[in-house]
């Protein structure tokens, strides 16, 4: 197959972790070949959708994982399959992205699907199971999110389009600084906030679970470092090994099929004791620490989705 992944510049990916890279590298080991563009690479030009395409080929040295062939304009119909896979933020450069793709939708198989990409943020997405989530509400109304904090006492606050763990505070039932983070947050954004009731459970860590085409297939717990209530990676969040608990399944079981009915083959959903709090189908990692740990190839499983799509 021909395949171009939408994404991040991938000369600066950790090769160890990333898990478009561990994908992309999946998909050479099949035979397919392999193009990357940027978001910034995509251009519609009279009822065309294009970008300026690069073949590449991997090896899994670091600092070496990446050759380039020249630089074409493609019109991004010709491809196969087409990975929507650059991080957040997910802001209006990002929706816009999955409009243009949408335009190309019914020649070509984008994963995970645009339209659905767009209308099931990580954050929001979760709303629709109120029986699996935390206490949570999601305003601009600076005294909504009191009256919330005065019930519950112990409260997170965080913007409700943030990644990585970035902007994510602990307001106990003696913090005075809501007001000050409301006026912060509302200077540098229009967007709502998300409060939610504090799970303690988050010092056991954040299982972060995987799914292909809805189904779960493995977990990792992420525990947070020291004076810490974030256990993201990307702010020294320490990876372990884990099992999925009943809990676990029923969650996946309740969420499952409308995940595999939007098209969203590559799910990655965060669960912090009995609670979801997100389900990520914008960039979703953890892959390549979930082989490491169980030795089963989630990559090869997601490429026999993908595949099995086009059959379709």
């Amino acid at each position: 197959m021909k395949i171009a992944f939408q994404m991040d510049p991938i000369e600066y990916v950790d090769i160890n972790a990333d898990s478009t890279f561990r994908l992309a590298e999946e998909a050479q080991n099949r035979g397919h070949d392999l193009y990357v563009y940027t978001p910034h690479d995509l251009t519609f030009n009279r009822g065309k959708v294009a970008a300026k395409v690069r073949s590449i080929s991997l090896k899994r040295k670091i600092g070496e994982h990446v050759n380039f062939g020249a630089v074409e304009l493609l019109d991004v119909s010709e491809f196969d399959v087409i990975w929507l896979r650059q991080d957040p933020p997910f802001d209006m450069g990002y929706i816009t992205n999955t409009h243009l793709l949408d335009l190309v939708a019914k020649e070509t198989l984008i994963v995970n699907n645009p339209f659905w990409v767009r209308n099931l943020p990580e954050k929001l997405l979760v709303l629709e199971f109120p029986d699996l989530i935390p206490d949570t509400v999601i305003s601009r109304d600076l005294e909504e999110i009191k009256e919330f904090k005065r019930e519950f006492k112990d409260i997170i606050v965080k913007p409700l389009y943030g990644n990585g763990g970035a902007g994510i505070f602990r307001l106990k039932e003696d913090d005075k600084n809501l007001t000050s983070l409301h006026e912060l947050f509302s200077n540098m954004s229009s967007e709502p906030l998300i409060a939610q009731a504090f799970l303690p459970d988050i010092k056991n860590g954040d299982k972060r679970i995987i799914l292909v085409d809805g189904n779960p297939v493995g977990a990792i717990n992420r525990v947070p470092k020291a004076g810490e209530i974030r256990s993201n990676m990307h702010v020294g969040g320490k990876a372990e090994p884990a099992k999925l608990s009943q809990r676990d399944r029923e969650i996946c079981r309740a969420i499952g099929p409308t995940l595999k009915n939007k098209g969203q083959v590559f799910v990655g959903i965060d669960v912090i004791g009995d609670y979801l709090t997100e389900i990520n189908v914008t960039s979703p990692t953890g892959i390549q620490e979930l082989e490491r740990f169980d030795k089963v190839n989630i990559a090869e499983m997601i490429w026999h989705a993908v595949e099995e799509k086009l059959k379709n």
